[in-house]
């Protein structure tokens, strides 16, 4: 019995225990704070910053989303809803606009107020730009970044999350 214990203390001292230290080590993020003007998007975890990425927005990106088919982001708070584990670009993170209030300012105003809004990574074709220094708006409306950084993003953010998307 006692050659067991030893054999599991061992593993446990070496790193046998099957769990990822890095994952271990990761900070639980509980809010995310998009900054359209700035292209910044922060991940906070206890209430402070963790990390900021340099984000890409639609290709219409000054102003509120106001109906389908824009290219704005939208702002405002949501939640992260879902997962997305094998997106058209890498992995997402659904974002749950519309709201209430969305959709209620889109029916005043005659519209739909279009969905699907996600954080997600870049097309092969794309990426290349950003190692120029490039980063041009080219969503419908979602929220981009590097894939490298996506795949991170999408491993550190839970569903349920809170976020708030700034002007």
């Amino acid at each position: 019995m006692f050659a067991h214990l030893r054999l599991i203390a061992l593993a446990v001292i070496l790193g046998w225990s099957g769990i990822d230290a890095a994952a271990a080590a990761a900070p639980k993020i509980d809010f995310i704070l998009v900054e359209k003007a700035d292209r910044a998007m922060t991940l906070f975890a206890q209430g402070k910053p963790y990390k900021t990425y340099r984000i890409v927005l639609g290709g219409n990106p000054i102003g509120d989303k106001v109906r389908q088919g824009d290219d704005r982001t939208p702002e405002g708070r949501y939640t992260i809803d879902r997962k997305i584990p094998n997106s058209e670009f890498t992995r997402g993170l659904g974002i749950s606009y519309p709201n209430e209030q969305d959709r209620a300012e889109a029916k005043r105003r005659g519209v739909k107020p279009g969905g699907d809004i996600v954080i997600h990574g870049t097309p092969a074709y794309i990426e290349p730009l950003y190692t120029l220094g490039a980063f041009p708006d080219w969503t419908r409306g979602c929220i981009a970044l590097p894939t490298a950084q996506m795949l991170e993003v999408y491993d550190l953010v839970p569903v349920g999350t809170p976020i708030e998307i700034k002007p």
